[in-house]
């Protein structure tokens, strides 16, 4: 099944908000020097991350995973190594 995104867009005025879903408020709260303040009112179990920094976690956390793969497989072959040089 393909997954279709859409994306909406719109204009608010400081001090307007937008809701997602039920419990999810975005809020202008400030636009100055072309730089717009939100807030988010959220479930305490809704995580929200700025997207420069998601990227940048997600991207450490793969490059570790690789890291841990590299380990598993060097392991793995020191292992088979020693069970060979056994026989």
């Amino acid at each position: 099944m393909k997954v279709v995104k859409i994306m909406l867009v719109l204009s608010r005025k400081v001090g307007e908000s937008i809701l997602i879903g039920d419990n999810i408020q975005v809020k202008v709260i400030k636009i100055e020097n072309g730089v717009v303040k939100i807030g988010i009112m959220a479930p305490s179990d809704v995580k929200i991350y700025r997207e420069e920094i998601y990227s940048t976690v997600a991207a450490h956390n793969k490059a570790a995973l690789g890291t841990a793969d590299l380990l598993t497989n060097v392991m793995k072959l020191k292992e088979a190594l020693r069970n060979d040089k056994d026989r």
